[in-house]
């Protein structure tokens, strides 16, 4: 009994093993099967302009709306630290360093992966089990081409484009809760703010960005074109997404962070 229990684990873990591999390999190649044809701009660009507008508007509400409070709760944290410490000018610098550098990819990412990747993996889904991505291969149309690329270089773009709007509405966030509670003084607020950035910082979240709105489409369409043709596998496939890529963002977050910390280390104040 024992032998064959450890058969039948084994068994378990090498089916389970095989299958993840499956589908890393399927997501690899709709990955690079999209980025193939991204030479042919006339073949995708108007979906590409729809689909960057429906992705700004489905996306800079919710994000003003997150990183109001964000960067109020961001400066009401690090200021009563700071203000028993007698350094409540330098909440300001504390605010914006952690905006620019985690919290503006992230919130971006996230919003891109909630709002606009639901939807994409829902509208690819929905193609799925009507046979419209079989209709096109029927015609010679490879739907990877048609579909995937454009939402690839859309998700992207509206990523990088949403970073400024997350630090300036946090920076808005941390300046009412600095200044107009605490009282300090607008020029301080902003000097502390300025102090302690510097290029590379804009840089790499503007990539951490850019990379996590390609991770967000690619997972968004790989659950869309795979899902289970009924209405209820469409449902899960926008789950899914949704939770492998929060995991996916939150890990490659890590190590391009850990990369650039041992390649740039902070400068001290």
């Amino acid at each position: 009994m024992a032998v064959g229990g450890r058969d039948r684990v084994t068994g378990y873990l090498v089916r389970r093993s095989t299958d993840v591999f499956g589908r890393v390999g399927d997501m690899s190649v709709i990955a690079l099967e999209g980025f193939r044809r991204t030479w042919d701009v006339r073949t995708w660009f108007w979906e590409y302009i729809q689909q960057c507008w429906f992705l700004a508007r489905v996306t800079s509400l919710p994000v003003l709306l997150v990183s109001l409070p964000l960067g109020a709760t961001v400066a009401l944290q690090v200021g009563q630290l700071a203000w028993q410490l007698g350094a409540s000018s330098a909440t300001g610098g504390a605010v914006v360093v952690g905006l620019v550098r985690e919290v503006a990819p992230m919130a971006s990412a996230l919003l891109i992966a909630g709002a606009g990747g639901s939807a994409m993996t829902s509208d690819i889904g929905a193609r799925n089990i009507r046979d419209e991505l079989a209709a096109m291969e029927v015609m010679a149309v490879n739907p990877i081409h048609r579909l995937v690329t454009p939402r690839l270089w859309a998700a992207s773009t509206v990523a990088v484009l949403l970073v400024p709007l997350v630090i300036v509405a946090g920076a808005g966030g941390g300046y009412f809760f600095n200044v107009v509670i605490q009282g300090v003084t607008p020029g301080a607020y902003f000097d502390g703010a300025v102090s302690l950035l510097v290029t590379s910082d804009l840089l790499v979240t503007l990539f951490k960005a850019w990379i996590f709105g390609f991770i967000a489409a690619i997972m968004s369409c790989y659950f869309g074109m795979t899902c289970q043709t009924s209405p209820v596998g469409v449902g899960r496939a926008v789950n899914q997404s949704t939770v492998v890529t929060f995991m996916l963002v939150f890990a490659v977050n890590y190590v391009i962070t850990m990369i650039y910390f041992l390649a740039y280390p902070p400068r001290p104040m």
